[in-house]
């Protein structure tokens, strides 16, 4: 889990700078950067989603996927969580957008291209280079996400490493079963959900990203059934 440990460092590294730059950004710079990460949010969900071979297969996914999130409540529950620690913090650490802050970045870090493929990899073969590439780019995002909306950010350390890591440790167990068609569904599931984002963070639409989680999975299972 090498490179899970290095991306949860990278993260709260970016975050510490984030947080020391926060006093120094007009509301109005924060404004343009949550902008700027929706569109970007949208390009890389666009690029994840057309890895697909089978729009049916998503479309089942997402939809048996949103049920099981949906009845397991995975947003209200992400919600709770970063309230819970937010109510550890007093004064001028707890800002207004903790848990939006907590829930966009873990989302974010989690259900990407990356993160998957990169936690996949590293079990199946050992080689943790496709997650240290994401440890930068995680790590220069969390600046801009934790000075845009603060120290929640810096909880999204917790479920990447709880992901990451149990997908590295479950690759091992379930490496025969995982082709390439497979991943390429999995990861356009990913890339609807990070389009799902992407809206969120432009103000656009708010959609429970998170209640959609379970479609990754969903796909994997779909896919390898069908292929």
């Amino acid at each position: 889990m090498k490179g899970t440990i290095v991306n949860v460092i990278a993260i709260f590294l970016g975050c510490s700078v984030g947080f020391i730059l926060k006093s120094k950004f007009p509301e109005k710079i924060g404004k343009i950067i949550m902008q700027a990460l929706g569109l970007v949010s949208l390009l890389i969900g666009m690029q994840m989603a057309l890895k697909t071979n089978n729009i049916l297969l998503i479309i089942f996914s997402l939809v048996i996927g949103g049920i099981i999130g949906e009845l397991m409540g995975i947003e209200e529950g992400l919600e709770r969580f970063g309230e819970k620690i937010r109510s550890k913090f007093k004064g001028n650490t707890a800002s207004e957008r903790f848990v939006e802050g907590f829930i966009t970045a873990s989302l974010l870090y989690c259900v990407g291209s990356m993160a998957i493929m990169g936690a996949l990899k590293e079990g199946l073969s050992g080689n943790p280079d496709i997650l240290y590439t994401k440890s930068l780019l995680d790590g220069v995002t969390s600046i801009a996400f934790t000075a845009a909306m603060g120290i929640g950010v810096l909880f999204s350390t917790i479920p990447v490493f709880l992901y990451q890591g149990g997908i590295t440790l479950l690759a091992q167990l379930i490496k025969d079963f995982l082709s390439p068609e497979v991943i390429n569904e999995m990861t356009a599931v990913g890339g609807i959900l990070i389009l799902g984002l992407g809206f969120g963070l432009l103000e656009v639409k708010k959609i429970k990203v998170g209640n959609l989680l379970p479609a990754i999975v969903v796909a994997a299972i779909l896919a390898t059934i069908f292929s």
